[in-house]
């Protein structure tokens, strides 16, 4: 017999299964939350800590907007270290300087606040930018940082406080599709029973559905961040992205130039090698976060991309982070990697089975952006009385 019955139960305590879990209680539904560890560990907490929409095409900017209020309402009651300093993008040459006015005039209809800045103005804002580095920049003053490492745990007790069910250190062997919904069984032996079950976990995903999850276009990506030595009395504002963000973010592919600007240019290069975009974020300790990198292998090779740290991308990191800002120190306090999973084809991966269980994973890079906003679409698709 099952010990507790509820409507939905979430597999993956990260932030896409977080917000459904949110969504779904805002709805009056009974739900449970299950993290396979005792505290969630993957892309959630290994990720830059920005809520970007700017950076996304129009169909997930409306979700990243969304993510946004959401965001802004939590924080209002409950503290999950939003801090609403706004992301500017850089651009270091002519064509980066067209596309952010092609951009802004996207937003523009878009209705999506952005300020065009010029050099000058770049370079009063921004203290330590390198003036032989930026042309313009173009600013959303909307938009949010985070710091990711802290606000899924404050998220998960703001939540549980609400009457979320939260079960951490609880892998999922089964779910048995029933006539009165869906069985879990929990690795320690509980048993769980529930209307309907989401699963937005990779790893479960793998473990539950092997044949589903092999056959599937997802791909992993493993990103490389560093964080500096706090920088003493040095501050910088909300997100720094740059050229190489402008010509890597979808948001810019739906500009008129961008296939023109694409195609010049160089494909050996090292940035190019490495799926490397210079990003800079500084952190509620004084320290600023670098990034990132972008290595792809599909699931099943997953192991190709390695448990270590590749020191020549970390090394080029710092270099091309030299030329946009002089920062007090470069010195490197800590460095990671975190693995995010894609869908080659589509912008998440979704999948039903037998009614209930819904498999949704994959959103990519897009998480930490539009998870909150997707998550309420998604509930209410499932959902739909």
């Amino acid at each position: 017999m099952a010990e507790i019955n509820y409507d939905l139960v979430v597999i993956g305590g990260g932030v896409l299964g977080t917000f459904h879990a949110y969504h779904a209680m805002k709805k009056g539904l009974k739900v449970a939350l299950l993290e396979k560890d005792m505290i969630p560990q993957s892309a959630t907490v290994r990720n830059f800590g920005q809520v970007v929409p700017s950076g996304m095409n129009s169909k997930w900017q409306a979700y990243g907007r969304k993510s946004l209020q959401i965001y802004k309402k939590i924080h209002s009651k409950f503290d999950i270290t939003v801090r609403q300093e706004g992301s500017i993008y850089l651009a270091s040459n002519e064509e980066e300087a067209q596309l952010l006015e092609e951009l802004s005039r996207i937003n523009k209809d878009n209705d999506y606040t952005s300020i065009l800045f010029t050099k000058t103005e770049c370079l009063k804002r921004y203290p330590g930018l390198n003036e032989n580095y930026v042309k313009s920049g173009l600013f959303f003053p909307e938009e949010l940082i985070i710091e990711p490492r802290t606000m899924i745990h404050r998220l998960h007790k703001y939540l549980s406080k609400k009457g979320l069910d939260i079960f951490y250190n609880s892998k999922v062997l089964e779910c048995n599709s029933l006539a009165s919904g869906v069985g879990i069984e929990i690795a320690d032996g509980r048993m769980l029973m529930s209307g309907k079950v989401i699963i937005c976990n990779g790893s479960e995903f793998k473990t539950l559905y092997p044949k589903l999850f092999a056959s599937s276009d997802l791909e992993i990506s493993k990103l490389q961040m560093m964080k500096t030595k706090p920088q003493g009395n040095y501050k910088i504002t909300g997100s720094i992205l740059t050229g190489l963000s402008i010509r890597r973010y979808e948001a810019f592919a739906e500009c008129p130039s961008y296939v023109k600007i694409k195609s010049k240019e160089v494909l050996d290069s090292p940035e190019k090698k490495w799926g490397v975009h210079i990003l800079f974020k500084q952190a509620m300790d004084g320290s600023v976060i670098l990034g990132d990198s972008h290595e792809y292998a599909d699931v099943e090779n997953s192991e190709d991309l390695g448990f270590d740290l590749n020191m020549d991308i970390d090394n080029f990191i710092v270099e091309k982070s030299k030329e946009i800002f002089q920062l007090p120190t470069y010195e490197i306090e800590q460095r990671w990697y975190g693995m995010y999973s894609q869908s080659k084809n589509s912008d998440i991966f979704e999948a039903t089975i037998d009614k209930n269980i819904h498999i949704i994973t994959g959103i990519g890079g897009k998480g930490m952006t539009g998870s909150a906003g997707f998550a309420k679409h998604n509930i209410n698709q499932i959902f739909y009385f």
